[in-house]
């Protein structure tokens, strides 16, 4: 009998047991992980029709867990939908992934590309799946190209890492190496006008390749994306003069928001970076909404990089519309505009010549100035490197809404050459005193040995020697006829030419020549 009621006992208990849940789901906490953090869905406007991608989720905890939601951002309003263990739909709520195990989420685009056929402001149609938790929220971004473009972005290895390039000795840089012979893309080497390009990522131009950008082509740029020309390699810009206001044979880079509302947004995307001392040309190129936008600068122990830009307009940058650093950098017919610290800043030396170029700056951010040069570059808190620096600045404008238009700056005592030039240009430089006994700048205790101001005209107030521009902050750098002999009108050095001897937009200059980019035209 005792035995009996033993037997019933662990049936019992056997039974009981066997009730309960085989497992316990606890909410999740985050820290999930993903095959991928971008998906691209690269179909193609010629394409109509829907790709289906895979992602894989891990759960990499010992704890089986329960994603209290996932979810595409727009909801249902997406034009993406999913598939979750199985289950089609765009919401899904208290999906369970047990401990040490993973998932899939397989995509859909269902989007109709012919909505986009004539669509100018929208190259890309982004959107995220959520992975929500007690921490907060996952994101995996969702890019599908809704027109026909060059999309170039890293691959992935089969261990899933992305592709990288070197920044210097050091540091690596999610970016990807040009193709010769990309199955999609063809020739990545020639941008060419046929279709727009698309660009994740940094795309890098290695020693002894040549990229080369033909008229009218258009490029834009995902955030923290950019060119860059490594030592050895080189960059060809062909822009050409425009006759429309489409600017049909302009090269333009440029985000890749295109709505009104990002127009002049500046930071949307990285930068045009070249190391290379080889003959990089810059011609007829608008580059505007970067971080920073040309950026020449000495890398590691490679030669002084050297670049050549013609014709072309930098505007709206969160630090430099053009930055140098120890660089050989010659202008003609260039005009900057809109940056938050300088909008040509050339430091720790180098080497720059510039003739009829509008160095202007209205954006709205303190202290901000149209031109800075120095000779110096401090590494860390102790150390001070100091160089060769040589600038000579021909018919040129430095003018802004800051009260000095230019920051100048000499650390070397001996043993370096510092000599920087104005010769028939107008300066911006209202002092109320702060500058007057510094010896680089315009006043009675200029040291001309270091910089020399020949023939240069200084706007000592906010009305004397004002070029008239058509709308500054705008950046309309056009100079408007009428200043009567006060501004940069007809007062340039016709001795300085260009070839051809002509403005930005093709205008032949005169024998009395005005400075700046522009030649001055009446008020429209």
């Amino acid at each position: 009998m005792r035995q009996l009621i033993y037997l019933l006992f662990i049936g019992f208990c056997i039974t009981f047991t066997s009730c309960r849940e085989d497992f316990v789901f606890e909410t999740s906490a985050g820290g999930l992980e993903f095959s991928k953090d971008t998906v691209y869905l690269d179909t193609v406007f010629s394409n109509i029709g829907s790709s289906t991608y895979t992602l894989k989720v891990y759960n990499r905890s010992n704890k089986d867990i329960k994603i209290p939601s996932i979810r595409l951002g727009e909801g249902q309003n997406s034009k993406y939908r999913l598939m979750v263990d199985g289950m089609p739909g765009k919401e899904f709520t208290n999906v369970e992934l047990l401990a040490k195990d993973s998932m899939y989420v397989f995509i859909e685009s269902t989007i109709d590309y012919s909505e986009y056929a004539n669509n100018t402001t929208t190259f890309l149609y982004t959107d995220q799946i959520q992975f929500t938790s007690t921490n907060g929220t996952q994101n995996v971004e969702l890019v599908t190209l809704v027109q026909d473009a060059y999309f170039l972005y890293p691959q992935r290895d089969d261990q899933g890492n992305y592709e990288n390039v070197p920044f210097d000795s050091e540091t690596n840089i999610y970016g990807f190496y040009l193709d010769e012979a990309d199955p999609n893309n063809g020739n990545e080497y020639h941008w060419n006008n046929t279709k727009p390009y698309v660009i994740y990522g940094y795309a890098t131009v290695p020693t002894g390749k040549t990229l080369t950008v033909d008229p009218g082509a258009r490029v834009h740029f995902h955030a923290d994306s950019g060119l860059m020309v490594r030592p050895g390699g080189r960059l060809v810009v062909n822009g050409a003069q425009s006759t429309t206001e489409e600017m049909e044979n302009e090269v333009i880079f440029e985000g890749d928001r295109l709505e009104p509302d990002f127009a002049d947004v500046a930071g949307q995307w990285g930068t045009v970076l070249i190391m290379s001392d080889q003959d990089n040309t810059i011609n007829h190129l608008t580059l505007k909404n970067a971080n920073i936008g040309i950026y020449a600068m000495v890398n590691d122990d490679s030669p002084m990089p050297k670049v050549t830009i013609k014709n072309s307009q930098l505007y709206n940058c969160t630090n430099f519309a053009m930055y140098g650093i120890r660089a050989n950098i010659t202008g003609e017919n260039v005009v900057v505009n809109n940056a938050g610290v300088a909008a040509a800043a050339f430091a720790f030396g180098g080497t720059y010549n510039f003739k009829y170029c509008t160095f202007a700056n209205y954006f709205n951010s303190y202290n901000q100035v149209p031109l800075l040069l120095n000779d110096y570059r401090q590494p860390d808190e102790t150390t001070i490197e100091v160089t060769d620096l040589t600038a000579n600045f021909d018919n040129c404008i430095v003018y802004g809404s800051g009260n000095i238009a230019m920051s100048l700056e000499k650390q070397a005592e001996t043993g370096t050459n510092f000599h920087i030039k104005f010769n028939h240009s107008l300066i911006k430089v209202i002092d109320y005193n702060q500058l007057e006994h510094d010896s680089l700048y315009p006043f009675g205790d200029n040291d001309a040995t270091l910089v020399e101001y020949l023939s240069t005209k200084i706007a000592r107030t906010s009305s004397q020697n004002k070029p008239d521009f058509v709308d500054g902050p705008n950046n309309k750098l056009q100079l408007i006829t009428g200043t009567d002999g006060e501004g940069p009108e007809g007062t340039a050095d016709p001795a300085v030419v260009t070839s051809p001897n002509t403005d930005i937009t093709g205008t032949a200059r005169g024998t009395l020549p005005d400075m700046g980019a522009y030649e001055s035209k009446p008020e429209e």
